[in-house]
C-alpha cells in the first residue's frame, strides 16, 4: 500500500551555526537533521506524521558563540531571512517553523511568508499565544540578564504585557567572546538527567514556585531555547510539589501553532502584513 504524502510539508529553521571550536555544546551544527534539534526526543512525537527539513542556520557573523545581545538577535535574524525566501519561494513547503527563543528575524519572517501565502511560527510567539489559552498569566523562566530583555522586548512587541505577569532569570548565561562558560548549561543538563543536582533545575524550580505565589502566574514558559530541555524535569517538580501549572517549551508550540495554521488555512493578516501596493489600505491605524 503506497504511504499517502503528508498534509504538513515544513521547513524548520535554527537561529544561526556555529564554526568548530566554539565550544558551545547543547546540540550539533551538523550530521543528521535530528541531532541538530535542542533536545530532540522530547521533541519527536510532535514531529510525527510531518514531512519536515530541517536548516542548520545561517553561520553566525557575530561572532563564535551563541545569541544573547539585542545585537546578536538583530545579525542572526538578518542572516535567516534570505533562507525563509528561499522556502517559501520553491513551493515545497506549507509552513515554516524559526526555531530559538529570541525569536530572531520572525515578524520580517512573517512578511515574507504572507507573500507566499506561507505560515511563519516561531518560538515565544507560540508559547505565549498557547499560555494565554491555559491561563490568565503566565510568566516566563529564562536564562540570564541580558537575554531576559530581549524576552522583554518581544513581550511588548507581542502586546502581552496584559499576561505576562513576570520574567523570571536563573542566571544561566551563554557564553562569549569576552566570558568563558563559567557555569555550562550542557553541564547541568547532563547532571539533570543522569538523576544528580543540577543547579539550574533547582534555580527553575524555585523561581517557577515565586513566579506563581508572587507575581500570580498561571502557567509558566521557557525563554531562551538553551533552557528547553527543563521542560519535562520542571514540570514534574512543580507537580511533585502540588503545583498544578502547564510549562511550556518553545519548539513543540511553534510545531503546533504551524500544524493549526496550516489546518485552518490561514497565514497571517494582510492588513498587518500588507503586500508592497496592497488593493485596498486604511488612512489610520490606532492602538
Amino acid at each position: 500500500m503506497t504511504e499517502q504524502p503528508s498534509k504538513y510539508r515544513f521547513f524548520l529553521i535554527n537561529a544561526f551555526s556555529l564554526a568548530p571550536g566554539s565550544g558551545f555544546q547543547l546540540r550539533s551544527f551538523t550530521g543528521p537533521k535530528e541531532s541538530q534539534i535542542y533536545n530532540y526526543p522530547d521533541v519527536a512525537p510532535f514531529l510525527a506524521g510531518i514531512d519536515w527539513d530541517l536548516h542548520p542556520g545561517a553561520p553566525a557573523t557575530h561572532g563564535n558563540w551563541p545569541v544573547m545581545r539585542r545585537q546578536d538577535f538583530t545579525s542572526v535574524g538578518n542572516n535567516r531571512l534570505p533562507l525563509v525566501r528561499e522556502a517559501c519561494a520553491g513551493g515545497r513547503y506549507n509552513a515554516i517553523v524559526l526555531l530559538g527563543g529570541g525569536d530572531p528575524g520572525y515578524m520580517e519572517a512573517r512578511e515574507i511568508g504572507r507573500d507566499h501565502r506561507i505560515p511563519v511560527t516561531a518560538c515565544a510567539h507560540a508559547q505565549m499565544h498557547v499560555a494565554g489559552l491555559l491561563g490568565n498569566k503566565f510568566s516566563i523562566v529564562d536564562i540570564a540578564e541580558t537575554h531576559n530583555m530581549q524576552m522583554y522586548d518581544l513581550v511588548l512587541r507581542y502586546r502581552m504585557t496584559e499576561r505576562c505577569a513576570s520574567i523570571r532569570n536563573l542566571d544561566y548565561p551563554l557564553p562569549s567572546a569576552n566570558f568563558p562558560d563559567e557555569r555550562p548549561i550542557h553541564v547541568e543538563r547532563e547532571r539533570a538527567l543522569a538523576g544528580e543536582t543540577s543547579g539550574m533545575l533547582e534555580a527553575a524550580v524555585a523561581q517557577s514556585i515565586a513566579a506563581i505565589e508572587e507575581d500570580g502566574a498561571e502557567v509558566i514558559m521557557l525563554g531562551c531555547s538553551a533552557a528547553y530541555w527543563l521542560q519535562p524535569l520542571l514540570q514534574q517538580r512543580l507537580a511533585g510539589l502540588g503545583w498544578d501549572v502547564p510549562v511550556l517549551e518553545g519548539f513543540r508550540c511553534a510545531i503546533q501553532v504551524a500544524k493549526a495554521l496550516v489546518d485552518l488555512g490561514v497565514d497571517a493578516s494582510g492588513l498587518a502584513f500588507p503586500g508592497e501596493r496592497p488593493a485596498k489600505w486604511r488612512r489610520k491605524k490606532v492602538f
